[in-house]
This record gives C-alpha cells, structure tokens and sequence, in this order.
C-alpha cells in the first residue's frame, strides 16, 4: 500500500441505493420516514416490526429531524392564516397555509402579532392574505405586508351576524312564546311533560338549584345596570362563565334552564314496554321481570323511573303533531328568521306586529345573507348605513372598521375553508401523540404530510 495516497476507503459506493454509515437501504429509510411522518414514534414502530423493518421509536424520531425539510425561501402568492389550540381558552399557535397549492407551508408556536409580522418580513412575496375577523392577524399584515390584500372569510361574517342577531333577540324571547300560543290557541302546550325525579329530595334539590340560579339571574342584571362593566369582569366578580353573565345581562325575563334528560339502560327496551303499556300493564315490578328474560341487567328502580317519564303517554299520543318553533332557544329562533319556513311564517309575523324593531332587524339580516350568497357588493353601503339605527349597529361597526378586507371577501374567491380543514387535520396528529410531542415535531409531522 501506498503510503502517500490520500484515499482511505477503497469500496464503491452505491448512491440511491445505500447511504454511508445508513445501516439500511434508502427504501427502506422512507419508509420509515413515511410511518413517522404518518404514525409518531410508538406506533410508527410497531407497525415497522411487523412490516419487517426494525426500528426503535427513537430512532425514528431522530431521522425524522435530521431529515427536516427544505427552509421555505418566498411566502406563497396566497396566504391563509388561522389560529389553533394547543389548549383551548389558555394557548394557541398559529397555521399558514398555501390556499392555491393546498398545502400547509408553516406552523407558529404562538398567535402574537409580532411573530407573525417577522415571519412574513422573512418570507416576502404574499399578495393576498386571508383570515379570519381576528386583529392579530390583520395588524400583523399591515405592518409587515402593507401591500397585500387582506380578505375577509365569508362564513366568519355570516357567523358574526347570527351572534348579533341572537343577541337583539335575546331581549324579545318571550314574544316568540306569546306569539306561538296566539297563532293556534286551541292546542295543547307542545312543551314535553318535565321529567319525574326521583325521589322528593331530588325535588327539593331542583326547586334550590332554580331559586340560586334566579337569584344569580337578578344579581347579573343589577350589577350590570349599576356599575355598567364588562360581561369578563362581571364574571370574574361573580365567579361564573362571560358566556353566563351575557346571557344573563341581555335577558329581560328570567331565562329556565333545559331540563336534564337522563339516559337510562331502559331505552334499550322502550318499544317493548310501550307495547305492554298499550296492553294494560302498570306494574313496574312485572315489567321489570319481563325485561330481566330479555337480557335486562338493571333494577326495578331504573324501570320505576322510566314508567314516572312516561305518565303522560296517552297525551302525548293522542296530541297533534308538534310545530318546531313554538318554544326554540335563540340559536333556533335565528335559524328560523334566517331559513323561515312556511310553518314559522305566521309566528314571525306576529312577533313582528308586537314589536317592529325585531322586523326591521330580521329584514337587515336575511338582506346580508342575501348580500353575500349573491356577491353584491354595490348594495353593502346601504345595508350598512342602514343597520346604523338598529340593534345590528354594533356589528355593522365591526365591518365599517375593516371595511377592505369584507369588501374583498365580497369580490375575491378566497376563505379559510381550506385552512379550517388544515387545523382539523392539526388536531388529529396533536391528539393523536398525546399531548407528550413539542412544537418541532408537531411543526414537522404538519408540515411534511400535508
């Protein structure tokens, strides 16, 4: 041998085939990158093992970082940008999405404007950005990408004014009842029969849970009228959810909680007991052996209850069919002002002839929606100047204050339904670790599959 020679390896090498010091071919180094990628550690692992390919979950997770992705140099064209929940209400992250190639192009750790800002000063090049009504993101465009064009998402829109109109209804709920049994007066209250308890103490439980929930009721409404303070701090004095103390606040007449309705073994069987019930039989201690020979494994407590639920069967059967929107929640009542049907025709009628305001909100509503399913953009001055004097001023000068970017939502293509998706996608593989991944590999797992 040679001493002055420089060479100390003398075998060929095998490029596409094996990598220097791989210790495996570079098949199956994909496809161990690729159960990574789509599996985690663990289960990438195991499935590895089966598939003939050994390969502990660390190392795994160690070639998935060392094989990391090309730095992204230009921002896509088109950028939609959203927020996601590490845990929901105390952290959340931020996903950038390419909308025209479909892709996720980065995830960051938090939603804070400057980072954003910096990540689009490093990434240059986006001409139009969509997202959602949040300020973050649109602070964070204006200063960092002053020129692209920021786009409003349609659903996001539609979905603030149902809020704004539940909320200017939520004053008048008790008009949509009185308009109900005003409308057919000669049928029977379509309310379900409440729910027996089960014994006279869980009565008196009941009758206090309600007397303290009403006395809260009437503490939220003082509290707001003298001290006029926000439903945050509100909440905070009184120790209760915002979303309660708005509920609350907005509710002139007190607002009766749902009834609970208990899920029992019983269900199981309640064709057969209706039939017995229709045949004569009472007995709670009958039925319940009768269930026992059918497979029944619960007591004659549960059956005992179940026959109390249903002491008003014969009612109920004989009664006509039940109207949908004689006793809605205001979500509901939204739902039928917005998708009125022919049956809740006459019920908003005769909400609107108590109370025209409750009309010429409903009328502004239904007109927005129709804005946007038709992308008349010359009509939207009017509606806003319009809505100026109704209980819709509020979120009329939410969209007055980004104006540009709800008129862009009106004449460009883009939302955040591709993005949306994304962040669902996010979810699964951020549950599917367990919470126990760190941002990098959550960044990495997000990024390479998509």
């Amino acid at each position: 041998m040679e001493p002055a020679c420089p060479r100390k390896v003398f075998t060929e090498p095998l490029p596409g085939t094996v990598v220097r010091y791989g210790r495996k071919s570079c098949r199956s180094g994909e496809a161990l990158h690729w159960l990574t990628l789509a599996l985690g550690g663990r289960a990438g692992a195991r499935l590895a093992q089966r598939l003939g390919l050994l390969a502990s979950r660390s190392t795994l997770l160690r070639e998935l970082h060392h094989h990391r992705p090309a730095p992204l140099g230009q921002a896509p064209r088109v950028l939609g940008i959203d927020d996601w929940a590490w845990r929901k209400g105390h952290r959340y992250g931020t996903i950038l999405c390419d909308l025209e190639t479909r892709k996720v192009v980065d995830l960051l750790p938090d939603r804070d404007a400057n980072t954003v800002a910096a990540w689009l000063q490093q990434h240059p090049g986006t001409e139009i950005v969509s997202r959602d009504r949040g300020g973050i993101y649109a602070e964070a465009a204006r200063r960092a990408a002053p020129r692209a064009v920021q786009v409003a998402d349609r659903w996001h829109l539609l979905r603030n004014l149902s809020e704004a109109l539940r909320h200017a209804l939520a004053p008048h709920h008790h008009l949509f009842a009185q308009a109900a049994m005003a409308c057919r007066p000669g049928e029977p209250d379509p309310i379900p029969a409440p729910i027996a308890p089960w014994s006279q103490r869980e009565l008196l439980v009941q009758q206090a849970n309600r007397q303290r929930r009403y006395e809260r009721w009437e503490q939220v409404r003082e509290l707001s009228l003298k001290t006029g303070e926000s439903d945050q701090e509100l909440a905070r004095q009184l120790g209760i959810d915002h979303r309660t103390v708005k509920k609350f606040r907005t509710a002139e007449l007190y607002p009766e909680a749902k009834p609970r309705v208990r899920e029992s073994m019983v269900d199981d069987y309640a064709s057969y007991l209706d039939q017995r019930l229709s045949e004569g039989c009472r007995s709670s201690m009958t039925l319940w052996r009768e269930l026992r020979e059918r497979g029944f494994r619960g007591q004659v407590n549960g059956v005992r209850y179940w026959l109390r639920q249903r002491r008003s069967y014969r009612t109920r059967a004989a009664s006509p069919p039940q109207r949908p929107a004689l006793r809605a929640s205001p979500r509901q009542i939204v739902w039928f002002i917005l998708k009125a049907t022919p049956a809740a025709k006459d019920l908003l009628q005769e909400v609107y002839r108590k109370a025209p305001e409750i009309g010429r909100v409903a009328e502004l509503a239904t007109s927005f929606f129709r804005i946007f399913r038709e992308r008349s953009l010359e009509a939207l001055p009017a509606w806003l100047e319009a809505a100026q004097a109704t209980a819709l001023a509020g979120f009329a000068a939410g969209l007055e204050r980004d104006i540009d970017a709800v008129r862009e939502a009106l004449r460009l293509p883009w939302s955040q339904g591709h993005v949306e998706g994304q962040v669902h996608r996010l979810k699964l593989i951020k549950r599917q670790m367990y919470g126990r991944a760190g941002f990098d590999l959550l960044r990495l797992r997000v990024v390479q599959q998509g």
